[in-house]
């Protein structure tokens, strides 16, 4: 039996979860997690991965995002306070990471949210919620790199233009 099949885990795994999004503004290391869990920390790691196909902190990322989403979309709060509830300990990390995951700035995300408010509230929160989920399965770190090199790449010369 792999370890995922053991349901006791998965029960554990799963409570550690619900700690991160019932309180995704508080800082969740993997240590903390793991005691939560009654696994060691490795051992957490790379079991959450498996079972919820993202590592802990790109989870956490998600959630912290998502409710960030949310407050700019539902309420008029500033966005500094919006960064300090969501579990920020900088303004500049929540503006570049929220614009490396969500390719906007907070503040173009509130303006964008307002204009589609009337189709939004139609919706059913759960399946909004869903939608704008942030896809965090490559690193932050990963995309960055690959924006530079895309960036950075000379064009290649067409069929036409290569010498024969």
């Amino acid at each position: 039996m792999t370890d995922l099949q053991d349901p006791r885990l998965l029960r554990r795994l799963l409570r550690a979860k619900d700690r991160m999004d019932a309180a995704s503004n508080e800082e969740w290391t993997v240590e903390r997690l793991a005691s939560i869990s009654d696994v060691s920390p490795a051992h957490f790691s790379r079991s959450f991965k498996q079972a919820f196909g993202l590592p802990p902190h790109r989870y956490l990322l998600t959630r912290r995002i998502e409710r960030a989403v949310a407050l700019l979309r539902e309420t008029e709060l500033p966005i500094t306070d919006i960064a300090f509830q969501t579990g920020w300990a900088s303004l500049g990390t929540f503006g570049r990471i929220f614009r490396d995951i969500t390719g906007t700035s907070p503040g173009d995300m509130r303006e964008q949210s307002r204009g589609l408010a009337p189709e939004l509230g139609r919706m059913p929160h759960c399946v909004l919620q869903a939608a704008q989920r942030p896809d965090l399965r490559t690193a932050v770190s990963e995309k960055r790199r690959r924006e530079a090199a895309d960036t950075n790449e000379s064009p290649k010369p067409s069929k036409q233009e290569q010498p024969k």
